[in-house]
């Protein structure tokens, strides 16, 4: 079974890259990581290195960094790979990315076989069961389906600040999913 290693700010923030640090399943130079970039991805940007360098940048070796293309996701199946990487965005914008070209069913066949799931922000609240509540904070550009990949029991409510505790609040009375707050120096780890 893998990990989900969830925060607000994931390795832009010491204490939520200590967390990831600690719960990969090797040294981050070691791991052969697959990225899955946000809904701002290009192909042009894909193709010029930059998630490369941002990636190398974060302690990953290049050639273990693997860039996921919207455009070929077939491409992107059956690797052998040791940690998903998803970062921040528009949550909606990159579930229906990920929804529309089926690559769902790989991120949790990855998981379940072992692979480890670094998501941060958007990337942390794909794969919880629910992203109605997220309405509240992020755009959903016309994206009408709410679910989550529900791998993460619950839903989240990424950079917590005093001002968002009204809005968490308010999902904890409902009582419908168990809601998880994260500060933006604060991580969760889940095995699934």
């Amino acid at each position: 079974m893998g990990k989900l290693i969830l925060s607000s700010s994931d390795f832009g923030n010491p204490k939520s890259r200590k967390v990831i640090l600690e719960n990969l399943p090797k040294p981050i130079g070691a791991c052969r990581v697959l990225f899955i970039p946000n809904e701002k991805a290009t192909e042009e940007k894909i193709r010029s290195g930059k998630y490369h360098d941002r990636l190398e940048s974060l302690g990953f070796e290049r050639e273990n960094i693997i860039v996921f293309s919207s455009r070929t996701p077939e491409r992107f199946r059956e690797l052998q790979i040791d940690v998903i990487y998803v970062s921040g965005g528009n949550t909606f914008l990159t579930m229906r990315k990920i929804r529309e070209t089926g690559f769902d069913c790989a991120v949790e066949t990855y998981i379940k076989n072992g692979a480890v799931y670094v998501g941060g922000s958007a990337g942390a609240h794909i794969v919880t069961a629910d992203l109605t509540h997220v309405r509240d904070f992020d755009d959903p550009c016309g994206v009408t389906d709410m679910r989550g990949l529900g791998l993460y029991q619950g839903i989240l409510f990424c950079h917590m600040t005093p001002e968002r505790e009204t809005y968490a609040e308010r999902a904890r009375t409902a009582g419908k999913y168990i809601v998880t707050a994260l500060t933006d120096e604060e991580s969760v780890v889940a095995e699934v």
